[in-house]
């Protein structure tokens, strides 16, 4: 049975400005291919089969692992992220711009005893936003950071069921898909509608500036007409 987390987010100071909650893997920095390159040199191959890992890993001679030996694999390519890790194009510069006018948190789906190693790498690449690793659904984890605040906030993931955990929990959150291209994500469950389905961050800027700009504008008209 797994020992649950506790999440420490006391090292997150949020301002008087807008939130955007960011996954990291395939999302910030490059995941499935470096894994790819990983699993090749230990000698196995990835066959995009299903949007999963377990069950699709496979030895030299064609055999399925077992889910202990992927789970094993996964946890090797994470005590070795730094080596293998790289951030996705455009990521760096896009929330270097964003930050500029909100509060980044990265939220990774990964277990806390690589979170510092995590730290690190993102640290080398200047994304020195805060960060929370956690494997608890993420719904509850942005409505902790966001609370009752009266701003705008974002959630970015590649995984379906995160942006329907925040959608949940997160009231007028916009949620963004972003899916980067490769064969596995190809059979990727799709996101409910209303949730783009994106794979640039030149695509995240632009539709995070619409949705900030429209929450201005939304706080503008109700402080001019406060009985409306």
């Amino acid at each position: 049975m797994m020992e649950a987390e506790t999440l420490d987010i006391t090292h997150v100071r949020l301002g008087d400005r807008p939130l955007i909650v960011c996954d990291v893997d395939d999302v910030v920095l490059q995941f499935i291919d470096p894994f790819q390159r990983f699993l090749l040199s230990e000698g196995h191959e990835l066959l995009p089969r299903s949007f999963r890992l377990h069950g699709n890993i496979v030895s030299r001679d064609g055999v399925a692992l077992e889910d202990i030996h992927v789970s094993r694999l996964i946890d090797t390519f994470f005590e070795r992220q730094e080596k293998w890790q790289l951030p996705l194009s455009l990521a760096v510069e896009t929330l270097g711009r964003l930050a500029a006018d909100a509060d980044i948190v990265f939220l990774t789906a990964m277990p806390p005893v690589y979170a510092d190693r995590r730290r690190r790498l993102l640290d080398r690449f200047g994304l020195a936003y805060p960060l929370l690793a956690t494997r608890q659904p993420k719904g509850p984890v942005v409505k902790t950071l966001h609370g009752t605040r009266a701003l705008p906030v974002v959630f970015i993931d590649d995984m379906a069921m995160n942006l329907h955990s925040v959608r949940e929990h997160v009231e007028s959150c916009l949620l963004l898909h972003m899916m980067p291209v490769s064969e596995i994500h190809r059979f990727a469950p799709a996101a409910m509608d209303g949730i783009p389905r994106i794979a640039t961050w030149d695509e995240a800027a632009s539709l995070i500036g619409r949705h900030f700009d429209d929450a201005n504008a939304a706080r503008s008209l109700t402080a001019a007409n406060p009985a409306a």
